[in-house]
């Protein structure tokens, strides 16, 4: 949960400094609930050496048996209390994700899991963080880069300062260079898919009379050309798409390409 308190699929090298320099600010905003719901220091560091104990030795654990640990030693884990207290000690890089015990995700050791990785901080983590996103997702804007990242706009535009260098300026927008699309290009998109949840303005993908129904492009979107022109779901092995308006020879070709390639990552 590097970001925004959000789960994201990070890099092993990364995923310390990212944590580092983003998560603190995701947690002072979580103190207003962690003491709605109970939860002080106290009650951390005592679930903090319960799971350096039965997790110890490469053990990983689900979230129900991280559950019971917290239960048996007189922490209640309802009422969400469960929910925040493994996302802290994550976010203070305890805890992370190991192997799938068949469906259900587990819990591990970070350190065990990963022994190292990278070493990140103040302006060095800045800089890279801003170029990092505007090389991977520009044209965006300073706007765009304080959502994604969680940093307000003061940081964010010192940090576009620090690396303008690396980047090319299109008004209000920075990106690294530029290339022509492909036309005939369609994507399936999951929700909450980098595509659209990486920028706080996706007015140019989500047109204005289907941002109810997209979530604003949150969810199961079909996108064609950069577009969010309908919505997918997949039922019984089958995909089944519903397209905003009548779709040309083109456009339902690029879709009928995505499904395949959907088909086959399936499969």
């Amino acid at each position: 949960w590097p970001m925004r308190g959000t789960l994201h699929v990070v890099a092993r090298d990364d995923v310390r400094w990212l944590t580092a320099f983003l998560a603190a600010r995701v947690l002072k905003r979580a103190a207003g609930r962690h003491r709605q719901l109970g939860l002080d220091a106290k009650t951390f560091a005592k679930a903090r050496t319960l799971f350096e104990k039965h997790l110890a030795g490469g053990n990983s654990l689900t979230r129900p048996e991280m559950y019971a640990i917290l239960a048996r030693a007189k922490i209640a884990p309802g009422d969400q209390r469960g929910t925040h207290i493994l996302t802290t000690l994550a976010m203070e890089r305890l805890l992370c994700f190991g192997a799938h015990r068949g469906k259900q995700a587990t819990y591990t050791l970070l350190d065990e899991w990963i022994p190292s990785s990278r070493t990140v901080d103040g302006d060095e983590a800045l800089a890279e963080l801003a170029r990092r996103y505007f090389l991977g997702h520009g044209p965006a804007t300073v706007d765009d880069f304080a959502w994604w990242t969680g940093l307000n706009l003061t940081e964010s535009r010192r940090a576009v300062e620090m690396v303008r260098a690396d980047l090319e300026s299109h008004g209000e927008y920075w990106s690294g260079p530029l290339q022509t699309a492909r036309a005939g290009s369609a994507q399936l998109l999951s929700a909450w898919d980098e595509f659209t949840v990486g920028y706080r303005d996706r007015s140019a993908m989500v047109a204005a009379k289907h941002v109810t129904k997209t979530l604003n492009g949150l969810a199961w979107c079909v996108a064609v050309d950069g577009r969010i022109v309908g919505m997918w779901r997949r039922a019984r092995g089958r995909v089944s798409v519903e397209p905003f308006a009548r779709l040309d020879a083109r456009q339902a070709k690029a879709i009928e390409r995505a499904r395949a390639r959907y088909d086959v990552f399936t499969c």
